[in-house]
């Protein structure tokens, strides 16, 4: 038996299918021009609020812990990030930025968010408000189960 709320759950996947090319469209573009590669755009952008460990930047990135220290180690060597030992457990570092990291980042980040920005500027100020609201409640949730 098909329910009404399968159309409906379907152009919502849709909708977030397209929006995740658009996200990763405004990345490719802002780390061009920045001379970074769209993963080096977001992990600078993840940093912005401070260090995070290699645990948390793995979850976040959704990469290997392999994948990650080939990209902390390619950002480190630009000078654009540092591992700094995490004072509560001595086996663990975690990733900073660096100065010129942290001005390329707020670079990079600001011009991610101007574009992603106008995506929503049409939308009534109600819709803005729901809009964020939603999408803070389906990013808060545990990331779906893989095949």
């Amino acid at each position: 038996m098909v329910t009404t709320a399968e159309p409906a759950q379907r152009r919502i996947a849709q909708a977030l299918v397209r929006l995740a090319h658009a996200v990763q469209q405004v990345f490719s573009e802002v780390s061009r021009e920045h001379e970074l590669t769209p993963q080096q755009a977001q992990l600078l952008c993840l940093l912005i609020d401070g260090p995070v460990g290699m645990t948390g930047l793995s979850r976040a990135l959704h990469l290997e812990r392999s994948s990650l220290s080939g990209l902390v180690d390619r950002a480190e060597r630009r000078g654009l990030v540092a591992r700094a030992r995490d004072s509560r457990d001595r086996r663990a570092c975690r990733i900073e930025l660096t100065g010129e990291g942290a001005r390329v980042a707020a670079l990079a980040h600001d011009a991610v968010t101007a574009r992603l920005e106008t995506l929503t500027a049409g939308l009534p100020p109600e819709h803005h408000d729901l809009l964020a609201a939603t999408l803070d409640d389906l990013l808060s949730r545990p990331a779906p189960p893989g095949p």
